[in-house]
């Protein structure tokens, strides 16, 4: 999402030629080029697929609604499986209109995880509860803390239901420390993603993620916390940011984006040898 200017072609030789071994990919731009073909593109071009995004929206108070949202999300755990990833991550979905019970919908996601879990896990998927900053529970995720999310994973299997830790969405909270040491302690860190916080945010708020360094979240602070709970997958950059995906040269995007990620590795693990 990062360079959603750049086709997946585009996008699997512009991470060769910068050194970037594996990408988080979305389901929209995998369905339009082809699952099957998008598996065999990125395996050709030596890619791991770290996570696919997103399932979720779980939240629905209609019968006919949970049902459809079901059916997509054990589509989405297929072409998980299908493009050779084990991490599908889930926003969970925001209030339904005229609703007002944070509580009942959150019991909603609990229930449809209940379903799905069995389901992921017969496909070598795990599902990653993300929570999304608190701006966003009323359209898009009612889950706003590690805290909330780990109160859901953990009412199921560590192979089945963990979390989605992102520095966009917890840097605020000063609980959230001890929750990825919580989330660590359970086996539930599935994925770790970075993005920065900028200011002032765009109208609508959901394309203002700052690159990495140009806002006020330490990162390697919150690398170090994860890294110390002993999560060991992938560490990804995940930018929605319009002024990014305006520029027309996505695989320069692409350079920039990892320069600036072994920046800050390298502030973490003492090496610029961090790609690659």
């Amino acid at each position: 999402m990062t360079v959603k200017q750049l086709s997946l072609p585009e996008l699997a030789n512009a991470c060769g030629h910068s050194g970037v071994p594996g990408v988080g990919l979305w389901r929209e731009p995998v369905r339009e080029y082809g699952v099957e073909a998008a598996a065999k593109l990125v395996r050709d071009a030596g890619l791991t697929v770290t996570t696919l995004c997103r399932g979720g929206f779980f939240t629905a108070i209609d019968p006919a609604e949970r049902r459809r949202a079901l059916d997509d999300n054990r589509a989405a755990i297929d072409e998980a499986a299908t493009l050779g990833t084990d991490t599908l991550v889930l926003v969970s979905g925001g209030l339904p209109a005229g609703d007002k019970d944070l509580a009942g919908a959150r019991e909603r996601i609990a229930d449809a995880l209940a379903e799905l879990g069995p389901y992921a896990a017969e496909h070598g998927v795990r599902l990653a509860i993300e929570p999304l900053h608190p701006m966003y529970a009323a359209d898009r995720c009612v889950v706003s803390t590690l805290g909330q999310a780990l109160d859901l994973a953990e009412r199921f299997p560590a192979d089945q239901v963990g979390v989605c830790v992102d520095t966009y969405h917890i840097w605020w909270d000063d609980l959230a420390p001890a929750q990825i040491a919580r989330a660590g302690a359970g086996g539930r860190l599935h994925t770790f993603q970075l993005a920065d916080w900028t200011t002032p945010l765009p109208e609508g708020v959901l394309t203002g993620r700052g690159q990495l360094g140009d806002g006020s979240i330490d990162l390697a602070h919150w690398w170090r916390l994860v890294d110390a709970a002993g999560y060991t997958g992938p560490v990804e950059v995940e930018l929605f940011n319009a002024e990014l995906w305006a520029r027309e040269d996505g695989a320069a995007v692409l350079h920039e984006t990892a320069t600036r990620f072994s920046s800050v590795a390298s502030e973490v693990l003492g090496s610029s040898e961090v790609l690659g």
